[in-house]
């Protein structure tokens, strides 16, 4: 049976890097969740989908052609209808469509089966925003990663000034604060800890520790 780790938790709480490094080093497949969401994003733009058109919306989820890779350094690599689209989806604008578009319980519904058919193989760790709660809710380990708003803030901040972006620190504590709201407010698979999940604020914490953390925990449990 394919073990199941799933990590949870809002924007900039470190989970993606997190996961992809222990995937790679559990052997496991991987699961980016949000990812999915922020290619329906992208296809709704160029398909000309309003982001209230539930009906296209749900069609687009239903039969979009996407591939996702890992590559020799654990960095995901996103393809849209073949066209790699990994940049695009890692800006600001497509991650704001997206947690809107994630609201609409046609499209969550429409992305669960695509979702659990990533659980093959010897393992898989999920990453999102309700992993353990609604897609996996049997999973072997779940853990729910946070950080506070001003710490996720500086996080986005360092990384698109290394972009070369132009951007606001406070401009983007409030988009933070503003998702955070929106995520766990919603009425279908809001952002909420599994009850049975492992919390793990990572404010102060080094990707690295973090990753040693989760692997402690594996250890104790007999997992690995």
């Amino acid at each position: 049976m394919t073990k199941i780790i799933t990590i949870d938790g809002p924007s900039g709480s470190g989970k993606g890097s997190v996961s992809r490094l222990l995937a790679k080093k559990l052997g496991f497949s991987y699961l980016d969740s949000g990812a999915l969401y922020r290619l329906l994003s992208i296809a709704a733009s160029r398909c000309q989908v309003a982001s209230n058109n539930k009906k296209g919306l749900e069609s687009l989820a239903e039969h979009m052609d996407i591939c996702f890779e890992l590559d020799d350094t654990g960095e995901l690599r996103a393809l849209l209808e073949g066209e790699d689209v990994t940049l695009e989806m890692r800006t600001e604008n497509t991650g704001e469509l997206a947690s809107k578009i994630a609201g609409h319980s046609e499209v969550r519904a429409a992305l669960l089966k695509r979702q659990r058919l990533f659980a093959k193989g010897d393992g898989l760790v999920a990453d999102g925003r309700d992993m353990g709660t609604v897609i996996f809710p049997n999973a072997n380990l779940k853990i729910y990663m946070t950080a506070s708003i001003e710490e996720r803030a500086s996080r986005r901040y360092k990384e698109l000034l290394a972009k070369g972006e132009d951007v606001s620190l406070r401009a983007l504590a409030e988009q933070v604060r503003a998702r955070d709201e929106r995520d766990m407010s919603r009425d279908v698979s809001p952002l909420v800890p599994a009850e049975d999940a492992i919390e793990l604020d990572t404010s102060s914490l080094s990707i690295k520790e973090v990753l040693e953390t989760i692997l402690d925990t594996l250890d104790a449990k007999g997992f690995r």
